[in-house]
């Protein structure tokens, strides 16, 4: 309110919503009573009720529906938000991982375990990232509804269940291993987002790309070959297949395949603006688009993000998605 919505003024987003559908006794019965997406026979029969085209009618409904998603200003300052949140955490977790004998030693998280102290600065550590995806957790359901809606209630689930069970075990030096891991790319996402609903192309296409490099690199490089070789194995050959052993490795397996199938939707989304020069697309926009893709042709926007007419971004973040991600 005081610091995202001035930033968004400034660089010119107006808080203006999608256009919205022209006013109408029977049509917005049928919207709140009876369906918001009809199917054929029913908008023969309004066709021939109102004297309208089926294809206006259509067109109706569709502006119906956008019309109460967010604005752009809205989801400027929402990613603005996430932006902050993402960056200082990363920032706070390198700082205390560094100093740390567990960073540079994956071994030592298994030693002496699991007597191990836990300090202040972890505890908070935790406690800020269960605190977050737990809102997360929450905030998906009155969100946008997303093609990725499922996938992000599993990563979230997962998350909350590593954070919470790793907690409860003592497991905190390797989870805060895969806490800032996770984070390492996250706000690259959101700056890409904020770039995009400022109309700077270039820098959107930009942070995206630094952002799937960094993703990938983490998630399909590091995460694997760092933090899965020492739960499952270094730990094994340390303290034995503890009971709680296959729990916490399942989660954590959990994860990498939602780190697979997200990989292959940013490599997707990059190849199609690279080769194509353009994506009119993307594989996890909104489960119905903004645009007017039905009324009007207009040329694709050139870039990583495609922009509709009202200035929406079609690419979603937890990545979750992922969003985009979120995560």
């Amino acid at each position: 309110r005081f610091i995202a919505k001035p930033c968004a003024i400034n660089l010119g987003i107006q808080d203006s919503g999608p256009h919205r559908a022209q006013p109408n006794a029977i049509l917005e019965k049928v919207f709140t009573s009876i369906t918001k997406s009809p199917d054929g026979k029913r908008l023969e029969g309004l066709s021939k009720q109102l004297d309208w085209d089926v294809r206006k009618i259509q067109r109706w409904f569709r502006h119906r529906r956008n019309q109460d998603k967010p604005t752009t200003l809205t989801k400027f300052c929402e990613s603005m938000w996430r932006f902050t949140y993402y960056l200082s955490i990363f920032f706070y977790g390198i700082r205390f991982l560094w100093t740390t004998p567990w960073f540079w030693d994956t071994r030592q998280c298994w030693y002496n375990y699991p007597f191990q102290p836990l300090t202040s600065r972890l505890y908070y550590y935790y406690i800020l990232e269960l605190a977050f995806y737990w809102s997360l957790m929450f905030s998906q359901f009155t969100d946008i509804k997303r093609k990725d809606f499922l996938i992000m209630f599993v990563h979230h689930l997962a998350t909350i269940g590593l954070i919470t069970f790793s907690y409860m075990n003592n497991m905190v030096r390797v989870g805060s291993l895969v806490l800032c891991l996770h984070d390492a790319s996250d706000f690259l996402l959101e700056a890409a987002k904020l770039a995009n609903y400022a109309k700077y192309q270039r820098l959107c296409d930009a942070f995206f790309m630094v952002f799937g490099v960094v993703f990938i690199v983490t998630r399909l490089g590091i995460y694997p070959f760092w933090i899965l070789n020492t739960t499952l194995f270094e730990s094994w050959e340390l303290i034995g297949p503890y009971p709680s052993w296959w729990l916490f490795n399942g989660l954590l397996i959990t994860l990498q395949i939602l780190h697979i199938i997200w990989s292959s939707l940013i490599i997707r989304t990059a190849y199609k603006a690279l080769v194509r020069g353009k994506v009119s697309k993307d594989d996890r926009s909104d489960v119905e688009s903004s645009s007017e893709e039905e009324d009007v042709t207009s040329n694709s926007t050139k870039g990583v993000f495609s922009t509709s007419s009202n200035g929406s971004n079609r690419i979603n973040g937890h990545v979750a998605s992922g969003q985009w991600t979120e995560e």
